[in-house]
Parts: structure tokens; C-alpha cells; sequence
């Protein structure tokens, strides 16, 4: 009992950070309204009120997940009250979709899901390889003879992984299909036992567990909080309106679901669209915030920029499918509001941390040399002086600053136990906005779905700030820029200003330092 009342009081404080972090964006905004005496700074005004307005929804949002995911524990209690153990075994199919992935790992990895506890007759595996090597396929081929897994291999990569996938399921006879990444290593062999029986529920499409990744370094266990947060508070939250969101692997799909709304959609991050179809077609999902398999830690800040490139990409293409079911007269449109909502802010989510903030920033120059005053005087009697309503206005702009920057901090050390990985965390958000950002202009243009970082091993240290500066052109030249207007901004005595200014250039130059610390 008392650990429950525990975790709903952190909910709770969690729920404040962010309601006050939203006060004080907002205040500070119509400060900004209220000054603004020129059409220069009414422009400026209202572009500052209009982002204060998005991050004070999205401050909003979040925190109602964070609060709401507590009750998602008792609802699965209710249905799992109600769950009896397998009578029968349907067939199942095991797939691992790879792509010129290590075989040593795919092979270890693929070994140990053949160790699943399920009826042998009853559970095919299936290794789907795209690969384009020669000697991977081989190697791979001849690692699956030899196992008894069945061997796929394309000879283009059509549809990325969902084509893969829909290569298989959309021919297969199993009545479900679990789907695992090759760097996936099971670690509870009950995986099938232990999920099938939520099945009886016959309008069920999928169950999708919690997706983590095996223990590593200092940042690989940062990267691992900073996906752990969508899978410790918002899937939960989403669960419960039955929205959770397929994540791509470690999960289990009803075939005949699947087939019916003709496989998955053929885009770079399939599982997000395969969510959406499978909810407007009426169907059913569920999230278990059980860990079966971890994946192998992002050690390297080039492999976590290439997956939040992918995942941006994806999630604005999936945003102009989702606007375009909304539009369409032949479409099957989404009937619940709590739908409409949990995709849009879905499919925003990374554009928000991402263009939102550099949209900040951009605004905040700007704001810095419009002539506003920022906070001139910190002085007791001026913050005591009832009257001083522009230094009060001011004092809400810095500590709305400021909480913004300590919220991500404070809420990694409440639920996970680290200030540092809550600052890592920070530093991360700022080194990938630019990454996340072309990534967005990419999927709107049609760009191609892919990325230019290269991870080649340097020893020497100039060779590795070589790298580090190549691959972060924009954010370095981006952060000089803001150094020099900081120290212009020092120059004409705007003190707050100039720091302000010179504090976001640190930030973003982190994009640079991370190539070079973690390439």
C-alpha cells in the first residue's frame, strides 16, 4: 500500500513540474505580448505566444501520461484475472528480419528464441534476410540449414522491413506471428505461454511487451532511460485508450488480423502505421510492461542518430498518412476523439522536441535584440515591490528557462535514479534536434529514407574531431552563431540576454562533442 500511495505522489510532483513549467512558458509569453510595441515585436510576440502554447500542450499531455499510466497496472490485473492457461496451441511463426546485421549475433540470437518453451511442432522460425553481402547470406543461410529455420531472401529491399514481414505473413499458415529484431536476446523462454491466452479475447490484433535494451556503458544506459520513458509512461497511458503502439518486435500478431488489413504498410517505421490501421479498423491491442527479450545496447551516438533520423522520418510521413484518412472521402476514418489525439501528438512527438526547439531558439535571438529588457535587476526590493509588474514578467521567462532545462533532469532522477543520465538526457534532446529536424524536412520533400553519418573507427584524436566536425556542420556553424550573438548581446550590457544566447550555443555544439565522445 504504501508503495503505491509512494508511486502516486511521484506522479503527482511529476504532474506539478510540468503544470508549473507550463505556467511559466505562458506567463512569459504574454509579457512578451504586453511589451511588444512595434510591428517587429508583435510578429515576434505572437510567434513567442504560439510556440509557448504548443510546448505548454505537449507539457500538459505528458504529464496527464505520466499520471494516468499508474491506473494501467489495475486495469491489467482486472484482465489478467480472467486469463486461463492454453488448452490448445495454435501454429506459430517466429520471424527475425535482418539486414547485413553481424552473424554471429543473428545466429546467437536466433538460437536462443529457438529455445522457446511452445510444442515443437506447433512454432516455425523464419529468418527473413535482405541482405545485399554475398558472405552474409551465405553464412546465414547455412547457419538456418543447419537449425531448421526456414531462410527468406529478397532480392530487393521493397517496403524496407514491413515488406519483409509482409513477404512472409501475408502467405503464412500460422495463426500468429512473433516478431523479434536480430539483436534481440530472449530472456524469459515464456514468451508464447505467457501472451497467447490474452488471444481468447477474439478481437485482439496484437500484444505488445516492453522493449529495453541489455546494460552497457554510461550513455548506452542513457539511451535506454531515454526510450524506457515511452514504455514506463506513455504506452501505458496510450494502452488504456487502445491506442498502444506496436512497437516492431518483441510482440505477437494475429495473423488473420494482419491479412485483413492487407499486411503492413510499406514505410520506414511500419509498426507506428500497422498501430493505426489496426485501431481503425476496430481491432483491439494490448501493452504488457514485461520485459521477454533485450536488445543490444546502443553503444554509439552514429547508431542512435541513424534510428532517431529513421524514427522522425517515419513518424512525418506517418502524419501526412494520418491527415490524409482524416480527408480522404474513401478513407476509413478514425471515430474516437482519443484516437485523433494520441496520433496526432504521436506523430508530432520528435518534431515537437525537436523543431519546436530550434524554432525557440530562432525566436529567442530575436526576442533578445528586439530592445525587450530581460531581467535587468535581481534585487529583493524589486521582486517584493508589488508594483514591479515588467521585473515579475521577467523573473517567469528565467525560471521558465531554467525549468525547462532541470524537468527532464529531475524526472530521470525520480523514476530512474540518475541526475547525470537526466542531464545526458538533456544534452541528447539538443545534440539530435537538428538530426530529427532534416529528418522531418526529408519525409515532407520525399527525400530518401536514409542517412549519410558514416561510424568508421579513428584512433588519433584529430582524425576523430575531424569526424565529429563533419558530421555536424549545421549544429557547429548553428552554435558559433549563437556564441557570437551572445557575446554581442554582452557588448550592449544585456547581460541575461547574452547568456541566454551563449547557453543554447553550448547546448547544440553537443552535437559535435557527441560524434567525437560516443562516434
Amino acid at each position: 500500500m504504501f508503495l503505491m500511495e509512494r508511486e502516486l505522489a511521484l506522479r503527482g510532483v511529476t504532474v506539478a513540474l510540468f503544470s508549473i513549467l507550463t505556467v511559466l512558458g505562458m506567463g512569459f509569453s504574454v509579457y512578451v505580448l504586453i511589451k511588444a510595441n512595434t510591428v517587429y515585436m508583435d510578429v515576434l510576440a505572437v510567434l513567442f505566444f504560439l510556440l509557448s502554447g504548443v510546448s505548454g500542450f505537449f507539457n500538459t499531455f505528458t504529464s496527464y501520461s505520466y499520471y494516468r499510466s499508474y491506473l494501467y497496472d489495475e486495469h491489467l490485473r482486472q484482465i489478467q484475472s480472467r486469463l486461463k492457461p492454453l488448452s490448445t496451441f495454435p501454429a506459430v511463426a517466429v520471424a527475425v528480419p535482418v539486414y547485413n546485421e553481424d552473424p554471429e549475433m543473428v545466429e546467437r540470437n536466433l538460437s536462443r528464441l529457438m529455445e522457446m518453451n511452445y510444442p515443437k511442432g506447433k512454432i516455425n522460425f523464419y529468418l527473413l534476410d535482405d541482405s545485399t553481402d554475398p558472405k552474409i547470406q551465405s553464412e546465414l543461410q547455412s547457419f538456418s540449414k543447419k537449425k531448421g529455420a526456414s531462410y527468406i531472401h529478397r532480392t530487393d529491399r521493397k517496403g524496407f522491413k514491413a515488406g519483409a514481414l509482409n513477404n512472409l505473413c501475408l502467405n503464412c499458415k500460422e495463426e500468429f506471428v512473433a516478431i523479434f529484431d536480430y539483436d534481440e536476446y530472449l530472456t524469459n523462454k515464456d514468451f508464447l505461454i505467457e501472451l497467447l491466452p490474452y488471444f481468447k479475447n477474439k478481437n485482439l490484433s496484437y500484444v505488445q511487451t516492453e522493449k529495453r535494451f541489455a546494460k552497457g556503458t554510461f550513455f548506452s544506459d542513457t539511451v535506454d532511460i531515454f526510450h524506457g520513458f515511452f514504455f514506463k509512461f506513455i504506452q501505458p497511458s496510450r494502452a488504456l485508450n487502445n491506442t498502444g503502439i506496436f512497437a516492431g518486435s518483441c510482440g505477437l500478431i494475429r495473423t488473420s488480423c494482419l491479412k485483413k488489413m492487407g499486411g503492413f504498410p510499406e514505410y520506414v517505421t511500419e509498426d507506428t502505421f500497422f498501430s493505426f490501421e489496426s485501431d481503425a479498423n476496430g481491432y483491439e491491442s494490448l501493452y504488457i510492461p514485461e520485459n521477454y527479450a533485450l536488445g543490444a545496447p546502443i553503444t554509439r551516438f552514429t547508431h542512435l542518430a541513424k534510428q532517431q533520423w529513421r524514427y522522425n522520418y517515419g513518424d512525418t510521413q506517418f502524419l501526412s498518412y494520418f491527415l490524409g484518412k482524416l480527408v480522404g472521402k474513401k478513407s476509413k476514418k478514425p471515430k474516437s476523439k482519443i484516437l485523433l489525439i494520441d496520433y496526432i501528438t504521436h506523430g508530432f512527438g520528435l518534431n515537437y522536441i525537436s523543431v519546436v526547439l530550434i524554432a525557440f531558439t530562432l525566436v529567442s535571438v530575436f526576442i533578445v535584440f528586439s530592445g525587450l529588457t530581460i531581467a535587468p535587476n535581481f534585487t529583493l526590493a524589486g521582486i517584493t515591490n508589488g508594483h514591479d509588474a515588467n521585473l515579475a514578467f521577467e523573473i517567469l521567462g528565467v525560471s521558465a528557462f531554467a525549468l525547462s532545462m532541470l524537468t527532464p533532469m529531475f524526472v530521470t532522477k525520480i523514476y530512474f535514479g540518475s541526475l547525470r543520465k537526466g542531464f545526458m538526457m538533456l544534452i541528447l534532446n539538443f545534440a539530435l534536434a537538428f538530426i530529427r529536424t532534416k529528418a522531418a524536412i526529408g519525409a515532407v520533400f520525399s527525400g530518401a529514407a536514409k542517412t549519410s553519418w558514416t561510424g568508421a573507427s579513428f584512433f588519433k584524436s584529430e582524425q576523430k574531431i575531424l569526424f565529429a566536425l563533419r558530421n555536424s556542420v549545421v549544429e557547429t556553424v548553428f552554435s558559433g552563431i549563437l556564441f557570437v550573438l551572445g557575446i554581442a548581446a554582452l557588448l550592449i550590457n544585456n547581460l541575461y540576454g547574452g547568456l541566454w544566447l551563449m547557453g543554447y550555443g553550448i547546448f547544440y555544439v553537443s552535437t559535435a562533442y557527441m560524434f567525437y565522445k560516443y562516434k
